[in-house]
């Protein structure tokens, strides 16, 4: 039987890790854009799980039309009050909720290994939100991370794609690599076209943060991070497929 899950309790930090850091709201977001930008279709999108609207601000800068549905409802209330109004919010769950249009873009960053069945959504945003030439953006943390085959190593995980309690009591099912993920988008019978990694990352997110609050970092750099993650996608913090429709399309 499956258990009730409590979202709003999902998105607070917990003693020793935060939902959110800044590494992932100013480095990783910025990152995420820049990476599917080259492959964005003119017209509307739809964010699937937007948070406090952090990432959603970045696509009200570049699209008109914006669509948001997520799961939390305290997460929605407080997006309410600082996005535009231009910007369409449905609070629900993937899996059941009823959208009344198709979308050019659809985005799913950091949201796939939260999902109690990754394929079936997948399969939703194939077969009924996808418009026709759409694309799907799929973006997760990386198992193969240096930062987590770091932390295996010193003993703290068991393994690269372990869930670690903190990861678990924000709602993670499992850790994607490349592998993983494209064997269950292709299982949802999405079409992938484009495959990379974003942001080469050795450090744990709050030693970025850490970090991030000196000068040792320049703008410089992190450049360099995320180039040198399109030449090592496996190393990369987070692992991006752009899909299109493909099997299965309604």
């Amino acid at each position: 039987m499956a258990v009730e899950r409590d979202y709003d309790a999902e998105l607070k930090d917990t003693a020793d890790h935060r939902y959110a850091y800044n590494f992932d709201l100013d480095v990783m977001h910025k990152y995420m854009v820049r990476s599917c930008e080259p492959f964005f279709r003119p017209g509307s999108v739809l964010e699937l799980g937007s948070y406090m609207g952090d990432f959603t601000r970045r696509l009200v800068s570049r699209f008109d039309d914006v669509t948001c549905v997520e799961a939390s409802r305290e997460a929605v209330t407080k997006s309410r009050a600082t996005l535009p109004d231009t910007v369409e919010l449905h609070q629900g769950l993937f899996e059941t909720i009823d959208l009344p249009r198709r979308y050019d873009n659809i985005v799913l960053t950091h949201v796939l290994e939260h999902l109690d069945d990754p394929v079936h959504v997948m399969q939703r945003i194939n077969t009924e939100w996808l418009a026709p030439g759409g694309r799907f953006f799929l973006i997760c943390p990386n198992a193969n991370a240096p930062s987590r085959q770091i932390a295996v190593k010193m003993g703290l995980i068991t393994h690269n794609a372990a869930i670690t309690p903190a990861e678990e009591a924000h709602g993670h099912r499992i850790t994607y690599s490349l592998d993983t993920l494209e064997r269950d988008a292709a299982a949802a019978g999405l079409k992938i076209v484009h495959r990379s990694g974003i942001f080469f990352k050795a450090l744990a997110n709050f030693q970025w943060d850490q970090l991030l609050n000196t000068d040792i970092i320049s703008d410089e750099y992190l450049d360099g991070c995320f180039m040198l993650g399109q030449q090592y996608p496996d190393l990369c913090s987070s692992i991006f497929l752009v899909c299109e429709a493909g099997e299965g399309r309604g």
